[in-house]
């Protein structure tokens, strides 16, 4: 081993533990500046327009899909045990604990989560943010702060839409194309959902990927290196630290949720 490596390893380790406590700075200021946006509820609109009314078209349609495919494998499944009566509810059920709040996130990270890591990323290299702080305008408070809890909010609509279309695209295969009773469908669905076990713990849990997807997204781009390749660099980890992290955290919320 060179005698240079040790030194290379130290640097490289001390520099991710700075990225992790600026990250950790960041997640503070955000979470502290609740108030301040409470105060100022037009631009945490906004913010909710853009992330969500913008990817509302490919979430409908993922959820759509999504539906024929769960009612398809669904019955195929159930039919082997005589129970294709419950597909209703293992449609919804599939929806509402897994699929909506995760897709959706993976989704968003996709598609508006790599929006606002350019966005901010670009006003990075174009020292929009550096002319900001000469101006004694908080750069956090101001651009930051709205987009986090804009997200926030947006994500558990977009889940909500998601499982609703899907739900719908469920009962279209099911009873429109395999023949089941729409009044099964329907009573199986409704006897077997739990508002606050089912319904709740999913929202729980979009809220918590929102936050998360969010959060890493403005965290990439506001440190993203000023050049067009430090942007691109910084939207392509977007996408793979918040999917990585939305499959990690929902194994960790369901152990707790269901399994507990």
């Amino acid at each position: 081993m060179n005698w240079y490596q040790p030194a290379r390893i130290g640097w490289a380790v001390r520099r991710k533990l700075a990225h992790i406590g600026r990250g950790a700075r960041l997640f503070g200021q955000l979470l502290g500046l609740f108030p301040a946006m409470l105060a100022r509820p037009g631009l945490v609109r906004d913010q909710v327009h853009f992330l969500g009314n913008y990817s509302l078209a490919i979430i409908a349609v993922s959820g759509l899909f999504v539906g024929f495919v769960m009612a398809l494998q669904g019955y195929y499944t159930l039919q082997g045990f005589g129970s294709t009566e419950a597909l209703g509810q293992l449609v919804a059920l599939s929806l509402l604990r897994e699929l909506g709040p995760v897709i959706t996130a993976l989704l968003f990270a996709g598609r508006a989560g790599t929006s606002l890591t350019a966005e901010i990323g670009l006003m990075r290299a174009g020292e929009q943010l550096s002319a900001m702080e000469m101006m004694a305008v908080d750069p956090v408070c101001r651009i930051l702060a709205p987009r986090f809890w804009g997200g926030i909010i947006a994500m558990p609509v977009l889940a909500a839409v998601f499982s609703a279309v899907g739900v719908m695209g469920g009962w279209t295969v099911a009873v429109g194309m395999i023949g089941i009773d729409a009044g099964a469908f329907w009573s199986q669905m409704q006897g077997g959902v739990d508002v606050f076990s089912d319904v709740g713990n999913g929202i729980i849990k979009s809220m918590v990927f929102g936050l998360t997807v969010t959060f890493v997204a403005l965290l990439e781009g506001y440190t993203a290196h000023p050049t067009p390749e430090g942007v691109s660099r910084a939207t392509t980890r977007t996408v793979v630290v918040a999917s990585l992290a939305v499959l990690g955290l929902d194994f960790v919320l369901t152990a707790l949720m269901f399994s507990i």
